[in-house]
């Protein structure tokens, strides 16, 4: 019997590798199988999950639709189906454009997707997933959308309001991450701090996280995403007393400048930015905060990039990410304000804020030179291990390489102990302990 093979391509970020996940699920319960980022050329059928988010995503989407529907002009494969957030945005225009294209689905439009595949929609299933991550961590979706409307952000465009997923279905969801080996959560969202306001009429993430953390199995539980405005004080409580949940917060502040806030619409200035920070890092000693800046939104001056410089300079994070800003059309930036700062300015402050962290990252790495640290093991290869502590997430942050001596083995998805012999600014290198 000939069994169908299916090719699920995923470009963006974690939460479009969650939806490729549901989708690789149901389509493995209809008979189909299944590969995920593949060259396989037996794969007749190919699914693109598009991120459309920024240029660079949505000119890497279009570039790897169109690498496909060369392939399939070439009978290497036989369908291309475009589905995600670049439809959500640009649903008219792919059709036009890229007629070649056999269907195009948008991100809440999984029993579409599935009857264009000739499959069936299976409700009962709505919690099940096949991991395309390494077995040992899975990224938990708590809610969908945004309600916040960020000056530069196309994601409530693109995602819709803030739905919240009920505790009870993510308890159930993350109870069979945890049967199928999975230790660690990484816990994601537009905004993780708003959870429960639509279901439960308040902010409700501390006592997610709680339940949670009781699962039998989950030893690490991370938290991405978190929006710095009116931030639940339940949740630095539960960061800092309970064992599981890693000292780690991935946490956009995007400026210091409070005018330059303001404009951004992130609805906090200054003050209340340093307030929180110096908070988290008094109840919360050891916590790690990765956090993102955009240089170059309308309105920065030299004096306003200064300002964040120094801010940068003074709080030593742990993570930082920094982009230039990109006029996105649709969005308030877009529609009301003049993309005045040209882009090698941009590029430039861009380059040097990231320069500064590099050397903060240096400087904090050499301070655990010595230290003995737990790390959970991603991968081993021959004589080395990559390995993380929990103030690392996977593909964003930084690795521990550790030795393997002679004749000892290590398993993927363990914890060990390791001590830390030298730094480089974005990688730690270790002996066992």
């Amino acid at each position: 019997m000939k069994v169908n093979k299916i090719n699920i391509v995923t470009l963006g970020c974690s939460k479009n590798v969650v939806d490729s996940e549901v989708l690789m699920y149901q389509l493995k319960r209809n008979g189909w199988q299944v590969v995920h980022n593949s060259n396989d050329p037996s794969a007749k059928v190919v699914v693109i999950n598009t991120c459309g988010f920024i240029g660079d995503a949505k000119e890497e989407a279009i570039d790897t639709i169109f690498d496909f529907i060369k392939a399939k002009n070439a009978g290497v494969i036989d369908k291309v189906f475009v589905i995600g957030c670049l439809v959500e945005r640009y649903r008219e225009e792919l059709k036009k454009d890229i007629p070649e294209v056999d269907g195009v689905y948008g991100v809440a439009e999984l029993p579409s997707i599935l009857n264009g595949l000739n499959s069936q929609y299976f409700d009962d299933c709505i919690t099940r997933r096949e991991l395309t991550t390494p077995k040992h961590y899975a990224y938990l979706k708590i809610s969908e959308g945004c309600n916040w409307g960020c000056s530069y952000c196309a994601i409530p465009m693109i995602r819709g309001k803030h739905i919240s997923r009920s505790m009870e279905s993510l308890v159930e969801e993350a109870t069979v991450l945890a049967n199928g080996g999975a230790k660690e959560l990484i816990l994601i969202a537009q905004d993780l701090t708003y959870y429960g306001l639509d279901l439960y009429k308040r902010r409700t993430i501390a006592e997610l996280v709680q339940k949670l953390s009781q699962i039998e199995g989950i030893e690490w539980i991370r938290l991405h995403y978190a929006y710095p405005a009116h931030f639940p004080e339940d949740l630095i409580d539960v960061i800092a007393s309970n064992p599981k949940v890693c000292k780690y917060l991935d946490i956009p502040l995007q400026h210091i400048n409070s005018e330059m806030l303001h404009l951004m619409r992130r609805g906090i200035d200054r003050e209340q930015t340093i307030e929180l920070v110096d908070k988290l890092r008094e109840k919360i000693p050891d916590i790690a905060i990765r956090t993102t800046f955009i240089v170059g939104h309308p309105g920065e001056t030299d004096e306003k990039f200064d300002e964040l410089l120094k801010f940068v300079t003074e709080y030593k994070f742990d993570r930082v990410g920094v982009f230039p800003y990109f006029h996105e059309e649709g969005t308030f930036a877009g529609e009301n304000f003049s993309d005045d700062i040209p882009e090698e300015v941009k590029q430039k402050r861009a380059d040097v804020l990231m320069e500064r962290q590099m050397e903060i990252s240096l400087d904090n790495n050499r301070g655990k030179i010595g230290k003995v640290i737990r790390v959970i093991i991603d991968s081993v290869d021959n004589d080395q291990a990559i390995c993380r502590t929990q103030w690392d997430s996977p593909e964003v942050d930084q690795e521990v390489i550790v030795s393997i001596p002679s004749g000892k083995s290590l398993i993927q998805g363990s914890f060990i102990n390791v001590k830390i012999t030298s730094a480089q600014e974005y990688e730690l290198y270790a002996e066992l302990a």
